[in-house]
């Protein structure tokens, strides 16, 4: 939830909207965070372990044109600094 929050306080100072979600199916399979903005939709999965992480097939296969990043404390600086981190 902090990282949702500070993107969007990034987002709003630098005027930039984009609609934000999360999603999940009945699998229990998950994107942490989405943004779609101008019909254009990156997803990012949250990762501060060890464990490999990796954005679920399922919705790679729902959304093929979706751009996916997973956040890590080595880019974390990027995604709440740069509001076109997006692209």
């Amino acid at each position: 939830n902090y990282l949702m929050s500070e993107r969007k306080k990034v987002l709003a100072y630098h005027h930039t909207y984009a609609n934000s979600y999360f999603w999940r199916t009945h699998a229990q399979q998950e994107v942490d965070y989405i943004e779609e903005r101008s019909g254009n939709i990156c997803a990012y999965e949250f990762k501060w372990g060890h464990k490999k992480a990796v954005i679920s097939k399922t919705f790679s296969r729902a959304y093929p044109n979706a751009m996916t990043k997973i956040i890590t404390p080595e880019n974390v600086e990027e995604f709440l600094l740069d509001p076109n981190s997006m692209s």
